[in-house]
Protein backbone atom coordinates (compact mmCIF):
# COMPACT_ATOMS: atom_id res chain seq x y z
CA UNK A 1 0.00 0.00 0.00
CA UNK A 2 2.71 2.38 1.00
CA UNK A 3 4.53 1.67 -2.53
CA UNK A 4 1.12 2.50 -4.01
CA UNK A 5 1.31 5.78 -2.83
CA UNK A 6 4.66 7.10 -3.49
CA UNK A 7 4.46 5.78 -6.63
CA UNK A 8 0.78 7.59 -6.93
CA UNK A 9 2.78 10.90 -6.12
CA UNK A 10 5.88 10.52 -7.90
CA UNK A 11 3.49 10.46 -10.78
CA UNK A 12 1.34 13.24 -9.58
CA UNK A 13 5.36 15.46 -9.49
CA UNK A 14 6.03 14.03 -13.07
CA UNK A 15 2.60 14.97 -14.21
CA UNK A 16 2.77 18.65 -12.66
CA UNK A 17 6.54 19.00 -14.42
CA UNK A 18 5.27 18.14 -17.55
CA UNK A 19 2.75 21.22 -17.51
CA UNK A 20 4.74 24.03 -15.47
CA UNK A 21 8.52 22.31 -16.77
CA UNK A 22 10.59 23.63 -19.66
CA UNK A 23 9.74 21.02 -23.04
CA UNK A 24 12.33 18.75 -23.56
CA UNK A 25 13.65 18.10 -27.18
CA UNK A 26 15.05 14.24 -28.29
CA UNK A 27 18.83 14.42 -28.08
CA UNK A 28 18.85 12.75 -31.61
CA UNK A 29 17.78 16.20 -33.02
CA UNK A 30 20.55 17.87 -31.77
CA UNK A 31 20.47 21.48 -30.38
CA UNK A 32 18.55 23.86 -31.70
CA UNK A 33 19.54 27.11 -33.94
CA UNK A 34 18.43 30.22 -32.95
CA UNK A 35 17.40 32.35 -35.44
CA UNK A 36 19.67 34.63 -37.64
CA UNK A 37 19.94 38.29 -37.04
CA UNK A 38 22.84 39.12 -38.75
CA UNK A 39 24.37 38.99 -42.27
CA UNK A 40 21.24 38.76 -44.51
CA UNK A 41 18.74 38.26 -42.50
CA UNK A 42 19.62 41.64 -40.45
CA UNK A 43 16.69 43.90 -40.32
CA UNK A 44 17.74 47.03 -41.67
CA UNK A 45 14.42 48.64 -41.72
CA UNK A 46 15.32 50.95 -38.86
CA UNK A 47 17.80 52.62 -40.96
CA UNK A 48 15.09 54.24 -43.26
CA UNK A 49 12.39 55.53 -40.66
CA UNK A 50 13.06 59.52 -41.14
CA UNK A 51 14.41 60.21 -38.02
CA UNK A 52 17.42 57.90 -38.56
CA UNK A 53 17.32 59.43 -42.53
CA UNK A 54 17.45 62.96 -41.24
CA UNK A 55 20.36 62.09 -38.37
CA UNK A 56 22.52 60.43 -41.76
CA UNK A 57 21.49 63.73 -43.96
CA UNK A 58 23.17 65.72 -41.66
CA UNK A 59 26.30 63.36 -40.97
CA UNK A 60 26.37 63.20 -45.06
CA UNK A 61 26.47 66.65 -46.09
CA UNK A 62 27.70 68.61 -42.98
CA UNK A 63 30.78 65.93 -42.36
CA UNK A 64 31.55 63.39 -45.08
CA UNK A 65 30.71 65.49 -47.70
CA UNK A 66 33.68 68.42 -46.74
CA UNK A 67 36.18 65.59 -45.24
CA UNK A 68 35.99 63.56 -48.29
CA UNK A 69 36.33 67.01 -50.27
CA UNK A 70 39.38 68.26 -48.82
CA UNK A 71 40.96 64.78 -48.53
CA UNK A 72 40.29 62.94 -51.95
CA UNK A 73 39.99 66.29 -54.33
CA UNK A 74 37.07 64.81 -56.24
CA UNK A 75 36.32 65.79 -59.88
CA UNK A 76 33.27 64.60 -61.10
CA UNK A 77 32.10 64.45 -65.19
CA UNK A 78 28.93 63.15 -66.92
CA UNK A 79 26.46 64.00 -63.86
CA UNK A 80 24.33 65.48 -66.55
CA UNK A 81 23.72 61.87 -67.51
CA UNK A 82 21.31 61.79 -64.36
CA UNK A 83 18.77 64.22 -65.65
CA UNK A 84 17.38 62.33 -68.15
CA UNK A 85 16.05 59.68 -65.79
CA UNK A 86 13.13 59.72 -64.33
CA UNK A 87 12.42 57.77 -60.62
CA UNK A 88 15.03 55.28 -58.95
CA UNK A 89 17.81 53.77 -60.80
CA UNK A 90 20.89 51.29 -59.97
CA UNK A 91 24.83 52.97 -60.11
CA UNK A 92 26.97 50.23 -60.69
CA UNK A 93 30.62 51.27 -60.12
CA UNK A 94 34.13 49.64 -60.05
CA UNK A 95 35.45 49.39 -56.57
CA UNK A 96 38.59 49.14 -55.42
CA UNK A 97 38.77 51.33 -51.83
CA UNK A 98 36.51 50.95 -48.66
CA UNK A 99 36.28 54.82 -50.12
CA UNK A 100 34.42 54.32 -53.21
CA UNK A 101 30.89 54.16 -51.26
CA UNK A 102 31.76 57.32 -49.54
CA UNK A 103 33.00 59.05 -51.83
CA UNK A 104 29.73 58.10 -55.01
CA UNK A 105 27.44 59.23 -52.02
CA UNK A 106 28.69 62.24 -51.40
CA UNK A 107 28.63 63.23 -55.40
CA UNK A 108 25.51 63.24 -56.09
CA UNK A 109 22.73 65.70 -56.20
CA UNK A 110 20.73 66.30 -52.66
CA UNK A 111 17.47 64.77 -54.02
CA UNK A 112 19.15 61.25 -54.82
CA UNK A 113 21.47 61.18 -51.89
CA UNK A 114 19.01 61.43 -49.65
CA UNK A 115 17.27 58.47 -51.30
CA UNK A 116 19.69 56.28 -52.36
CA UNK A 117 21.11 52.97 -50.58
CA UNK A 118 23.73 51.14 -50.91
CA UNK A 119 24.19 46.97 -51.67
CA UNK A 120 27.10 45.90 -48.85
CA UNK A 121 28.43 42.45 -48.69
CA UNK A 122 26.31 40.58 -45.90
CA UNK A 123 29.47 38.31 -44.63
CA UNK A 124 31.97 41.76 -44.15
CA UNK A 125 29.67 44.54 -43.03
CA UNK A 126 27.17 42.09 -41.18
CA UNK A 127 28.68 40.40 -39.64
CA UNK A 128 28.82 42.24 -36.21
CA UNK A 129 25.99 43.70 -34.44
CA UNK A 130 28.17 47.04 -34.19
CA UNK A 131 29.47 46.90 -38.04
CA UNK A 132 25.73 46.27 -39.28
CA UNK A 133 24.85 49.23 -36.81
CA UNK A 134 27.47 51.57 -38.05
CA UNK A 135 26.70 50.76 -41.90
CA UNK A 136 23.17 50.42 -42.30
CA UNK A 137 22.75 54.46 -40.65
CA UNK A 138 25.99 55.51 -42.39
CA UNK A 139 25.74 54.59 -45.48
CA UNK A 140 21.86 53.02 -45.57
CA UNK A 141 23.63 49.96 -46.71
CA UNK A 142 21.31 46.77 -47.06
CA UNK A 143 23.46 43.66 -47.02
CA UNK A 144 23.66 41.40 -49.75
CA UNK A 145 25.24 38.34 -50.84
CA UNK A 146 27.74 38.75 -53.01
CA UNK A 147 29.08 35.64 -54.36
CA UNK A 148 25.64 35.35 -56.23
CA UNK A 149 21.43 36.33 -56.16
CA UNK A 150 20.22 35.14 -52.77
CA UNK A 151 16.47 35.48 -53.00
CA UNK A 152 16.15 37.09 -49.88
CA UNK A 153 18.42 39.64 -50.19
CA UNK A 154 17.37 40.34 -53.99
CA UNK A 155 13.86 40.66 -52.65
CA UNK A 156 14.49 43.36 -50.41
CA UNK A 157 16.49 45.27 -52.79
CA UNK A 158 14.37 45.12 -55.43
CA UNK A 159 11.67 45.87 -53.10
CA UNK A 160 12.96 49.09 -52.00
CA UNK A 161 13.86 50.00 -55.71
CA UNK A 162 10.21 49.23 -56.49
CA UNK A 163 9.32 51.37 -53.41
CA UNK A 164 11.58 54.77 -55.06
CA UNK A 165 15.17 53.83 -53.58
CA UNK A 166 18.16 54.26 -56.16
CA UNK A 167 20.57 51.73 -55.43
CA UNK A 168 24.25 51.87 -55.37
CA UNK A 169 26.15 48.47 -56.26
CA UNK A 170 29.42 46.99 -56.65
CA UNK A 171 28.71 44.38 -59.27
CA UNK A 172 32.53 42.76 -58.95
CA UNK A 173 31.44 41.78 -55.83
CA UNK A 174 34.75 43.20 -53.67
CA UNK A 175 37.60 45.23 -53.54
CA UNK A 176 39.93 44.80 -56.71
CA UNK A 177 43.40 42.27 -55.36
CA UNK A 178 45.85 43.69 -58.25
CA UNK A 179 44.36 47.44 -59.45
CA UNK A 180 42.57 45.67 -62.75
CA UNK A 181 38.87 45.14 -62.83
CA UNK A 182 36.72 42.21 -62.55
CA UNK A 183 34.22 40.10 -64.05
CA UNK A 184 30.71 41.73 -63.40
CA UNK A 185 28.36 39.48 -61.26
CA UNK A 186 24.69 39.58 -62.28
CA UNK A 187 23.31 41.20 -59.46
CA UNK A 188 22.62 44.80 -60.51
CA UNK A 189 21.63 43.55 -64.02
CA UNK A 190 19.08 41.28 -62.34
CA UNK A 191 17.52 43.97 -60.63
CA UNK A 192 17.51 46.41 -63.23
CA UNK A 193 15.40 43.65 -65.14
CA UNK A 194 13.39 42.97 -62.64
CA UNK A 195 12.69 46.53 -61.05
CA UNK A 196 12.57 47.79 -64.92
CA UNK A 197 14.89 50.24 -64.05
CA UNK A 198 17.90 52.11 -65.68
CA UNK A 199 21.29 51.51 -64.65
CA UNK A 200 23.99 54.25 -64.84
CA UNK A 201 27.52 52.85 -64.92
CA UNK A 202 29.81 55.10 -63.06
CA UNK A 203 34.13 54.43 -63.07
CA UNK A 204 35.97 55.53 -60.06
CA UNK A 205 39.47 56.37 -60.12
CA UNK A 206 42.20 56.82 -57.64
CA UNK A 207 40.53 55.64 -54.72
CA UNK A 208 43.38 52.51 -54.44
CA UNK A 209 46.11 54.83 -54.17
CA UNK A 210 44.49 56.85 -51.42
CA UNK A 211 43.60 53.26 -49.93
CA UNK A 212 43.79 50.30 -51.08
CA UNK A 213 42.75 47.07 -50.15
CA UNK A 214 46.01 45.49 -49.05
CA UNK A 215 46.68 48.70 -46.83
CA UNK A 216 45.83 50.46 -43.60
CA UNK A 217 47.69 53.19 -44.54
CA UNK A 218 45.63 56.41 -45.87
CA UNK A 219 47.14 59.09 -47.90
CA UNK A 220 44.89 61.66 -49.22
CA UNK A 221 44.96 62.18 -52.77
CA UNK A 222 43.12 62.80 -56.18
CA UNK A 223 39.97 61.23 -56.95
CA UNK A 224 37.81 61.22 -59.85
CA UNK A 225 34.17 60.00 -60.76
CA UNK A 226 32.89 59.71 -64.38
CA UNK A 227 29.47 58.86 -64.77
CA UNK A 228 28.04 57.37 -68.51
CA UNK A 229 24.64 57.54 -69.93
CA UNK A 230 21.75 55.33 -68.27
CA UNK A 231 21.33 51.79 -69.69
CA UNK A 232 18.40 50.09 -69.92
CA UNK A 233 18.42 46.24 -70.57
CA UNK A 234 17.17 44.95 -73.84
CA UNK A 235 14.13 42.09 -73.93
CA UNK A 236 16.54 39.99 -75.76
CA UNK A 237 19.46 40.32 -72.89
CA UNK A 238 19.05 38.06 -69.64
CA UNK A 239 21.08 39.48 -66.95
CA UNK A 240 24.26 37.57 -67.78
CA UNK A 241 24.26 39.81 -70.97
CA UNK A 242 23.33 42.54 -69.66
CA UNK A 243 25.83 42.14 -67.07
CA UNK A 244 28.29 42.09 -69.45
CA UNK A 245 27.34 45.25 -71.58
CA UNK A 246 27.08 47.68 -68.22
CA UNK A 247 31.20 46.28 -67.74
CA UNK A 248 31.69 47.13 -71.03
CA UNK A 249 30.01 50.72 -70.22
CA UNK A 250 32.22 51.17 -67.17
CA UNK A 251 35.36 49.88 -69.15
CA UNK A 252 34.68 52.69 -71.67
CA UNK A 253 34.85 55.05 -69.26
CA UNK A 254 37.79 53.63 -67.48
CA UNK A 255 39.48 54.07 -70.87
CA UNK A 256 38.25 57.83 -71.07
CA UNK A 257 39.83 58.35 -67.88
CA UNK A 258 43.26 57.25 -69.31
CA UNK A 259 42.96 58.78 -72.63
CA UNK A 260 40.23 61.57 -73.64
CA UNK A 261 36.88 61.04 -74.34
CA UNK A 262 37.15 61.27 -78.63
CA UNK A 263 39.75 58.54 -78.60
CA UNK A 264 37.68 56.46 -75.92
CA UNK A 265 34.40 56.84 -78.08
CA UNK A 266 35.97 55.44 -80.89
CA UNK A 267 37.61 52.20 -79.39
CA UNK A 268 33.97 51.88 -77.84
CA UNK A 269 32.24 52.32 -81.52
CA UNK A 270 35.25 50.07 -82.50
CA UNK A 271 34.81 47.09 -79.87
CA UNK A 272 38.98 47.72 -79.22
CA UNK A 273 38.43 49.55 -75.96
CA UNK A 274 41.03 47.91 -73.54
CA UNK A 275 40.00 45.15 -71.33
CA UNK A 276 38.73 45.92 -68.47
CA UNK A 277 39.93 42.92 -66.35
CA UNK A 278 43.28 43.93 -67.99
CA UNK A 279 46.08 41.57 -69.79
CA UNK A 280 45.33 38.08 -69.13
CA UNK A 281 49.50 37.84 -68.71
CA UNK A 282 51.90 36.82 -65.55
CA UNK A 283 51.40 38.93 -62.16
CA UNK A 284 54.44 41.12 -62.68
CA UNK A 285 53.34 42.07 -66.02
CA UNK A 286 49.58 43.39 -65.03
CA UNK A 287 51.11 45.47 -62.97
CA UNK A 288 53.55 46.59 -65.08
CA UNK A 289 50.78 47.49 -66.92
CA UNK A 290 48.78 49.44 -64.61
CA UNK A 291 47.90 53.08 -65.20
CA UNK A 292 49.42 55.54 -62.69
CA UNK A 293 46.20 56.39 -61.41
CA UNK A 294 45.67 53.07 -60.10
CA UNK A 295 48.61 52.55 -58.07
CA UNK A 296 48.72 51.83 -54.89
CA UNK A 297 51.81 54.11 -54.11
CA UNK A 298 50.33 56.75 -56.46
CA UNK A 299 54.23 57.10 -58.41
CA UNK A 300 54.51 57.15 -61.90
CA UNK A 301 56.45 53.79 -63.17
CA UNK A 302 60.10 55.30 -64.44
CA UNK A 303 63.24 54.44 -64.83
CA UNK A 304 66.42 55.73 -63.65
CA UNK A 305 66.27 58.75 -66.44
CA UNK A 306 62.66 59.30 -65.62
CA UNK A 307 61.61 57.64 -68.46
CA UNK A 308 58.00 55.43 -68.66
CA UNK A 309 59.51 52.11 -69.51
CA UNK A 310 57.97 49.73 -72.39
CA UNK A 311 54.50 47.97 -71.08
CA UNK A 312 53.09 45.17 -72.55
CA UNK A 313 50.19 47.95 -74.26
CA UNK A 314 52.59 50.01 -75.63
Amino acid sequence: MTRRVRGAAALGQGGLRFVTGKPTRPSSLGASVPPRKLGIDYDTAWARRYPVRLARAIVLDDFSRPVLRVALSPRVIGLEHLDPVDGPMILAANHASHLDTALLLSILPAWLRHRTIVAAAADYFFDRHWKAAMWSFGLGAIPMERSKVNRRSADLAAELVSDGWSLIIFPEGGRTTDGWGREFKGGASYLAKRCAVPVVPVHIRGTRAVLAKSSSRFRPGSTEIRLGDALRPDDTEDARKFAARIELAVAALADEAESDWWSARRRAAAGTTPPFRGPEVSAWRRDWALPDSARKDQRPVRDRHGHKPWRPDD
